[in-house]
C-alpha cells in the first residue's frame, strides 16, 4: 500500500505543480499590463518588466477622465444588467415549459432554440440591422440590449431546461395538492431551485455582454452611447503613444470582470456540476 500511497502523492503534487505553472503563465500578462500602468512613459519603454520607481495613480484618473468612462461604465452596467436580466426572465420561463410541460411540437422548438448554439449569430448581423432599422431601435442602448438577450436564449435555454427536467416531478404534484397554481409553483418553487443554473448563466452572460466589441460596433453611432470597451477602443486611437493610460483604461475595464470571478467562481462551478451530482 505504501508505493501507491507514494504514487498518489507524487502524481498529486506533479498535478499542483503544473496547475500553478499554468496559472503563473496565465497571470503574468495581467500582471505586467497592471504594473506598467503605473509607469510613465519614460519607465515604461525602459523596462516593461521593471516595478515602477513612483507607483503613479494619476494614470487611472487621466484616463478615467479624459476617456470620458464614467459613462461609458454606466452605459455599460445599464446594457449588461438588463441583458442578464432580461435572458434570466425569458430564459426560465421557456426552459420551465420546454422541461416539465408536454405539448404538441416541444421537440421541433427544443431543436428551433438549440440551433442557435450552432449558427453563428454574426452571420444574422446583417438581419438584424435591417430589423432595427425599420423598428427605429438602430443606435439605441434599448435596441443593443435586446439582441443580447435573443443572442444569449439559446444557451440559457440548453443549460435550464435541463437542470429543470432533473428536479423530481414529485415537488410540483405537493405543490399542486397544497393549492399552488403554475405561477406561484414556477416563481416560489422552481426558481429557487434552479438558482444555481441561473447563477452560471447570468455569470456566462455577463462576461460576454460587458467585454463584447462587435455588436456595440455596429449597432451604436453616437459616442454618448458608447459601451465601455468601445469607449476604450476610442480612447485608445487617441492616445495610441501613451501606454500607460490605455493600459489604465483596459485595467478598469477588466475590474468588474475580476471581481466576479473571486466572488462568484464558486457559484459558477456549482451550477454547472449541480446537475452532474443531482
Amino acid at each position: 500500500m505504501r508505493p501507491e500511497r507514494s504514487l498518489r502523492a507524487v502524481s498529486r503534487t506533479m498535478i499542483y505543480l503544473l496547475l500553478v505553472l499554468y496559472a503563473a503563465i496565465t497571470l503574468f500578462p495581467f500582471f505586467l499590463s497592471l504594473v506598467s500602468s503605473f509607469k510613465d512613459l519614460r519607465e515604461l519603454y525602459a523596462s516593461a518588466l521593471a516595478l515602477p520607481a513612483v507607483w503613479r495613480w494619476e494614470n487611472y484618473r487621466i484616463a478615467w477622465i479624459q476617456g470620458n468612462f464614467s459613462l461609458y461604465f454606466k452605459n455599460s452596467v445599464y446594457v449588461t444588467g438588463l441583458s442578464i436580466v432580461g435572458v434570466l426572465l425569458i430564459g426560465s420561463m421557456a426552459s420551465y415549459i420546454l422541461a416539465r410541460y408536454a405539448f404538441p411540437g416541444r421537440t421541433a422548438l427544443s431543436v428551433y432554440f438549440l440551433a442557435g448554439l450552432v449558427i453563428p449569430f454574426r452571420l444574422a448581423v446583417l438581419p438584424v440591422f435591417v430589423l432595427l432599422r425599420s423598428l427605429h431601435l438602430f443606435d439605441t442602448l434599448g435596441g443593443l440590449i435586446l439582441v443580447y438577450i435573443a443572442a444569449d436564449l439559446s444557451f440559457a435555454i440548453f443549460i435550464l431546461t435541463n437542470y429543470f427536467r432533473s428536479i423530481p416531478r414529485e415537488i410540483e404534484e405537493a405543490a399542486v395538492v397544497d393549492g399552488a397554481g403554475p405561477f406561484r409553483i414556477y416563481f416560489r418553487i422552481m426558481l429557487p431551485l434552479v438558482r444555481p443554473a441561473l447563477a452560471t448563466v447570468g455569470i456566462v452572460v455577463f462576461v460576454w455582454v460587458w467585454n463584447d466589441f462587435f455588436l456595440p460596433l455596429v449597432f451604436l453611432q453616437t459616442s454618448e452611447k458608447y459601451t465601455l470597451i468601445l469607449g476604450l477602443f476610442r480612447f485608445f486611437g487617441r492616445h495610441l503613444n501613451e501606454w500607460q493610460y490605455v493600459l489604465a483604461g483596459a485595467n478598469i475595464t477588466l475590474l468588474p470582470v475580476i471581481l466576479l470571478y473571486l466572488f462568484a467562481s464558486g457559484q459558477f462551478i456549482e451550477g454547472l456540476t449541480a446537475g452532474v451530482r443531482k
